[in-house]
């Protein structure tokens, strides 16, 4: 069960980054587009201030609904922020599911390494 887990995530991974490719209507470089994938991380920083506030700050940059939402936004505002607002709700998903094929799911607030999906090694 696993696995198939696993392999749902990297399918949730791979088709927001599948469709931003196909629909690059910005026309940014790749290496910007890592940068943004990877952009979502800077939610840890609230671990800074202490594991409560780090735990909220990581699930709103990690929360798929968050993403969903962004993307569905598109549909009601018609104006130029479209492009950006899908691209974020893209990003924000595949970057979720990402960090899940690895482990790191929604935080508790105790500890970063107390994940929804267990506890991190």
């Amino acid at each position: 069960m696993k696995q198939i887990l696993l392999l749902e995530e990297v399918a949730q991974c791979l088709l927001p980054l599948l469709l931003l490719y196909y629909i690059n209507d910005i026309h940014i470089s790749w290496w910007l587009w890592i940068i943004l994938f990877f952009s979502p991380d800077i939610g840890m920083l609230g671990y800074i201030i202490n594991p409560k506030i780090g735990a909220i700050s990581y699930n709103i940059f990690h929360h798929k609904a968050i993403a969903i939402l962004l993307f569905v936004m598109v549909f009601f505002i018609d104006n130029r922020i479209n492009d950006y607002l899908a691209i974020s709700g893209l990003l924000l998903y595949a970057h979720a599911s990402f960090d899940r094929v690895f482990g790191y799911g929604l935080k508790h607030t105790d500890s970063f390494k107390n994940t929804h999906l267990g506890k991190l090694k």
